[in-house]
């Protein structure tokens, strides 16, 4: 793939990889600046990318393995911003509105609940709509872990955001007599 190719769509992939390092760090600064870093490392190694692959496959592994680096860099540094404390987020007033950020509060604090490991693959997977299969290559774990932890995610998720499970299934078998 020429380097033009990669530029191109690295630039249309912003949003997702700046989404994905949001939810990874909970903190926009912190997510802006590994997303730069995710950026300059895939065009320093876009020679690597195999054509054929996904690209966002790819730049989620870069952006994952950035952070796990910032992580271990940082573990003795303070406090992060917490994305909620934040004055400046512009938003209609009314009920209608009022009402779906209590429900995306709730729905975000129930994410912030789950381990890194749920949190990661719930996000892979359900918003950024990658398959279980490439989930587990940008994860580095088998295709088995992924959905499992997928399970245990969306169990805890709607437990954490009071959703009610659907009703249990029927006993009865079919074409049993009773």
């Amino acid at each position: 793939m020429t380097g033009k190719a990669v530029q191109d769509q690295l630039v249309a992939f912003l949003p997702n990889l700046r989404r994905f390092a949001i939810s990874l760090c909970r903190s926009r600064e912190t997510a802006d600046d590994l997303v730069q870093m995710a950026c300059e490392r895939a065009l320093a190694n876009e020679h690597r990318f195999e054509e054929g692959t996904r690209f966002d496959a790819w730049m989620f592994r870069i952006l994952r393995n950035l952070w796990i680096d910032e992580v271990r860099k940082k573990k003795t540094a303070g406090l992060q911003e917490d994305i909620d404390a934040q004055d400046d987020l512009a938003g209609i007033s009314g009920e209608r509105e009022a009402e779906a950020r209590l429900t995306l509060k709730t729905v975000a604090e129930a994410i912030d609940g789950l381990g890194q490991e749920q949190r990661e693959v719930l996000l892979l997977v359900c918003v950024e709509e990658l398959s279980y299969r490439e989930a587990a290559d940008v994860l580095g774990v088998p295709i088995g872990t992924v959905m499992s932890r997928l399970a245990r995610a969306r169990k805890n998720l709607a437990e954490a955001a009071g959703i009610s499970a659907p009703p249990e299934r029927s006993a009865v078998v079919k074409g049993a007599r009773a």
